[in-house]
Order: C-alpha cells, then structure tokens, then sequence
C-alpha cells in the first residue's frame, strides 16, 4: 500500500540551525534568536504536530532525542532509515557529518518493540565514497508501483540510488532539478509528494523538457493524476507533503500551514476531493531546518508484532 497509519517521530532535544546541510539547503535561513528560543519553539511546534496526528487517528511512535550526540537535525529521521511492508528496514548515507550520527539504536530498539524488522539494508558505506541518498528526502517512492524518483544532487547520487533500486526491486526516475536560482533542489521531497491516486509536483523545477516529459509520462503510465504546483509554492514547502492513513483507514494528507495557505482554492479543494488535509504551523523548523511537515515523519510500513 501507497499509505500507512503508523508514523515515526523523533522528538528534538537541541534542534537548531545546522551550518553543515546549509551549504547546500536553500531553504535553510540564518537564525536571528538565541539556540535556547529556536529549541523550544520547534518543542513547540513538534508537540503541535504529534497532537494533530494522534487526534486524527494516526499511530505516532515518538522518540525522544539523545543531548549526546548533538544531533540538530534529528527531528527529520526520514532521511536516515525507512521502513517497508516486508519487513526490512534501509539506512541511508548522509551527506553532512553531524547527521549521521543520528542513526542512534535507541531509534531502532523503538520501531523493533513494536514492529517486525526481518531484515536491515545497510547502504551506509558509501559514504566512504562521499556517495550519498537521503532517504526518503533524496528518494520519492511510489510503492505500490515500485517507481523511486529522485533528483540528483550532492545529497543524491546516481549509483547509491541504483543500488538501492537492485536491492528493493525499485525502478530509478532520475532527473535535475533547479529551483528559482538556478541552484539545484537538494531533495526530492521539497518538490513532489505522490499519493495513492495523484501526484503533486513542481514540474517548473525541470529544466530539461526530455526529462520532464519523462515523468510526466511515468506518473500518468502508473495511473496517478499530477497536481502541479509552482516554484513559489515550492518555496513555501507545498511539495513537502505526505499523505498517510489513519487507523480507519480514512486518507489523510498532511503538510505545514505555511504550504496550505500557499495553495490556490483550487488546488485544495481537488486536493480535499482525494483526502482530508491536516496541517500544522512549523515556521521555526523549516526556518532553521529547511524541511517541512515531511520530513518529520518517517512512515513504517513494517508489519506490526502481534
């Protein structure tokens, strides 16, 4: 299945501007407070959030951050590791030398108490190579189809991707991405969500008319509508979007308020034709961060233990 109701969540201890992803995240903005306010009031805004899925149903597995090592940006564990219907788990190699050091155990003891892990794929070495995916940030998956798209960058490289598709039986899309700058988008996720019926995606962002047409044709061959939004609702994070289950089942499509308010009528309400959407206010963490709603949320598809 394309959705899940079961959400991982890592709760921020000493979540803050991190100068290493900065480099290349052009969503990240330098921080005008002190670490102390920019922490709480991401504490804030994650608890928000936590309390806005639950409410609706979602089974969210909150795990709360380490002091040691000081990991800012662990409050994105999808770039890390994610989880999948037949039991194995994938690690990620990372671009920036801080985050990889928020592949912590405590994380995975977490998902084994309560889900099946049969098997870990461990792609971490590569990054000995200075080869690196990201996740499910580098990596939009389409899993029901068994399609990854991904544009490349620093963070995505075109063999750790591979190798990820000859493991788990994905078919690459590659492509580049630019964003209004002419610098190329560091993650996949900031510029398309795919859903079990359609598709939002910036198409903008593609500056080669071949590969454009190439996923254009991919998406509507694998049945799916594309909802294409515009390169200033990409920078307000309307890409960063996921939608998930809860446990009746009903749909639901999730992103931050500063994404909801970037839509045109129009596009909510064909997008509240497919599903419900739920959004949360997270101005500080996608200030400082640079990632929205969908990064905070790694979905476990694992079964779960009886």
């Amino acid at each position: 299945m394309q959705t899940t109701s079961h959400i991982l969540m890592i709760r921020p201890v000493r979540f803050g501007y991190n100068p290493e992803t900065a480099v290349n995240n052009a969503f990240q903005q330098a921080p005008n407070e002190e670490a102390a306010v920019i922490q709480q009031k991401a504490l804030v805004e994650f608890d928000g959030f936590v309390d806005l899925l639950r409410k609706n149903g979602v089974d969210v597995t909150v795990v709360q951050d380490t002091d040691t090592p000081h990991t800012p940006d662990s409050i994105f564990p999808n770039n890390w590791v994610s989880f999948h219907a037949d039991g194995s788990i994938y690690l990620y190699p990372m671009f920036a030398l801080n985050r990889r050091q928020e592949r912590k155990p405590t994380v995975l003891e977490a998902i084994g108490k309560k889900f099946e892990v049969k098997t870990k794929h461990d792609l971490t070495g590569y990054e000995n190579e200075s080869g690196f995916l990201e996740g499910t940030g580098s990596m939009v998956l389409d899993r029901e189809n068994k399609i990854a798209y991904a544009c490349l960058s620093e963070r995505t490289h075109p063999e750790v991707l591979q190798s990820f598709c000859e493991i788990s039986g994905y078919r690459p899309v590659a492509f580049y991405a630019l964003d209004q700058e002419g610098k190329p988008i560091y993650h996949t996720n900031v510029m398309m969500c795919v859903a079990d019926k359609y598709v939002v995606i910036c198409l903008d962002a593609l500056p080669d008319p071949t590969e454009k047409e190439l996923v254009r044709s991919v998406i509507l061959a694998s049945g799916k509508e594309i909802l294409e939004i515009d390169l200033n609702q990409m920078n307000h994070f309307a890409g960063n979007m996921l939608q998930i289950a809860n446990q009746d089942g009903e749909k639901l499509l999730v992103m931050s308020s500063q994404a909801f308010h970037s839509l045109h009528p129009a596009q909510v309400e064909k997008l509240s034709s497919y599903n419900r959407i739920l959004h949360a206010p997270l101005d500080s963490i996608e200030a400082n961060g640079g990632g929205s709603a969908r990064c905070m949320m790694a979905e476990i598809h694992n079964p779960t233990l009886q």
